[in-house]
């Protein structure tokens, strides 16, 4: 059977250009849906499950990182493995030296056929890896996790690109349930979870809950990756704050903390941090 793939650009133009340049690079390469958003990314790959996936970083609402930690916890590992992850970037050199340093692979807008052909044999060589069974199936999708894990944050990184070389000490924010007329000087070291709610960040302590607007992709930069560990998409957590692990009858993890009651989702992107379990 052919390779398949799906794009997700919310330039028409952009995304014709990638499809018709994928055509030369790998002519065997069947692109079964182009879609223009992450939201619609997300349906048709479930729906299709193809082999490969070239995300656009900037998509309107559902943007492709989001896409692409939605798609990792929601893929049926038991109908088809995790895809391969692309992303698409229009070019800038921060970005460019981000994902080269990590020799991850992106393309970069407008599409540039040399680069795109290196992408392609990276591709292929890691299909080809699949087909001949060398690996278990339980080690192909820790491996691709890992890389997911890794294009993710690299991807998350070169969003905005602001300076976070000063961690963080306090956090400014506004009480829950109150008018927000007060704002709060908050600790970092009193803060156990960090969890993104609609257009809010929930700042969760032993005791209290606070509200910031600020995303929670662009607090990570500034968090220590050894204090908060980072469990789902929309959930960082202090890690001494953690009680205990749970694993459910289908196979997903959730942390309870010990001083507050809520139950935390981890993500499949993240449960290697809980290998044990």
């Amino acid at each position: 059977m052919k390779p398949t793939a799906l794009i997700a650009e919310d330039e028409p133009l952009l995304a014709q250009a990638l499809q018709a340049e994928l055509a030369l690079a790998w002519p065997d390469l069947q692109v079964i849906a182009s879609v223009g958003d992450g939201r619609s990314a997300v349906r048709e790959s479930l729906r299709l499950l193809p082999q490969v996936l070239f995300f656009d970083v900037r998509m309107p609402g559902l943007d492709g990182l989001a896409a692409a930690a939605e798609l990792a916890d929601a893929w049926p590992t038991e109908q088809a493995p995790l895809p391969q992850l692309v992303f698409v970037t229009a070019y800038d050199e921060y970005a460019a030296r981000a994902f080269d340093a990590q020799a991850i692979d992106y393309v970069l807008k407008p599409v540039q056929p040399d680069r795109l052909q290196r992408t392609v044999m990276r591709l292929q060589k890691a299909l080809a890896l699949r087909r001949s069974a060398a690996l278990p199936s339980e080690d192909i999708l820790a491996s691709t996790l890992a890389q997911w894990r890794k294009l993710l944050s690299v991807a998350g990184g070169t969003v905005g690109a602001t300076d976070t070389s000063v961690p963080l000490k306090f956090i400014a924010a506004g009480k829950a349930g109150t008018s927000g007329a007060t704002v709060h000087m908050v600790s970092i070291d009193d803060v156990q979870v960090f969890e993104a709610a609609d257009k809010y960040v929930r700042v969760l302590t032993a005791t209290d809950e606070y509200l910031i607007r600020t995303p929670l992709k662009a607090l990570l930069p500034q968090l220590d990756a050894t204090v908060f560990w980072q469990v789902h998409r929309a959930a960082v957590v202090r890690s001494r704050a953690i009680e205990s692990v749970h694993r459910d009858d289908a196979g997903k993890l959730s942390l309870t903390l010990r001083s507050r009651r809520e139950t935390i989702p981890v993500s499949r992107l993240y449960a290697h941090l809980f290998r044990a379990m």
